[in-house]
């Protein structure tokens, strides 16, 4: 029977959580993107609804008024789901291309693994990446001793994040079943918000993630204030997720898992 009192698995989002250091490829992509189909993109519209289903995320990106006004201008009419779902087809190819430049692990990554795995605590994933995405990034970390033991994709379910399909679906193919024994960790608010809806802990993770959205090595070549001043609007912006808690990277995390047991133990509850 499952013990009710430990940890028994954490379920890992991958871009800018346990790979893809700021969550560059998607990012790098969505701005490409829409410079083909000359509309101008910033890399913060482009980063806003980051963690949501890909053509979610491109229909969220055709809706902001600036986005919809240039493209309306550019090709004639305001833009309609057909052309997301055109942008989508275009928008997956240059993702799979991206990721061969950002597919490293984080730092700390691989040691939380293994780590986790002496503990026997059960690893899943999900992502809002769709299958072919995921089957790829997963190729890549698979060397690495990075290899989940279930990987779910918004696009294999009718609603992808915030709602919590991918999570209960991530339960049964770990086989467990008390959410207060499970911690979902992610660097978006949709996904923290897929963690609460499912009744687990959640852990946010900020310099690794979109909201600093840097390289390794970009960030660590920032004056020690600057990193400070970005990690502070960072866990600003986690916090209103309602995270429960929040860290630099998965490289923090093993002292929260060790918190989150005692509380367990203590009699409580997310």
């Amino acid at each position: 029977m499952q013990n009710d009192q430990k940890i028994s698995a954490i379920v890992f989002d991958w871009a800018g959580t346990i790979v893809d250091h700021g969550s560059c490829a998607p990012m790098g992509a969505f701005v490409k993107l829409f410079e083909k189909f000359n509309v101008p993109l910033t890399i913060e519209q482009a980063r806003g609804p980051m963690g949501s289903a890909k053509l979610d995320h491109i229909k969220a990106l055709l809706a902001l008024p600036e986005v919809s006004s240039a493209w309306a201008k550019e090709h004639g009419s305001a833009p309609t789901d057909l052309d997301a779902q055109m942008l989508y087809d275009v928008f997956i190819p240059m993702n799979l291309a991206a990721i061969d430049d950002y597919s490293d692990p984080i730092p700390g990554a691989v040691e939380l693994f293994k780590k986790l795995r002496e503990r026997n605590i059960k690893i899943g994933s999900t992502t809002g990446y769709n299958r072919e995405i995921a089957e790829k990034v997963q190729r890549l970390a698979q060397p690495h001793g990075i290899d989940p033991e279930s990987v779910m994709c918004a696009g294999d379910f009718k609603m992808g994040r915030p709602a919590p399909f991918m999570m209960f679906q991530t339960f049964n193919n770990l086989g467990v079943w008390h959410p207060h024994t499970v911690i979902k960790v992610d660097d978006t608010a949709v996904g923290i918000a897929e963690g609460l809806n499912s009744g687990t802990w959640t852990v946010a993770v900020t310099v690794s993630g979109n909201e600093v959205g840097m390289t390794e090595a970009e960030w660590n070549a920032l004056p020690k204030a600057e990193q400070d001043q970005l990690r502070e609007q960072a866990t600003a912006a986690m916090k209103k997720s309602g995270a429960h808690y929040i860290i630099d990277s998965v490289a923090d995390l093993e002292p929260i898992i060790n918190m989150i047991e005692q509380r367990i133990q203590s009699g409580e509850k997310p």
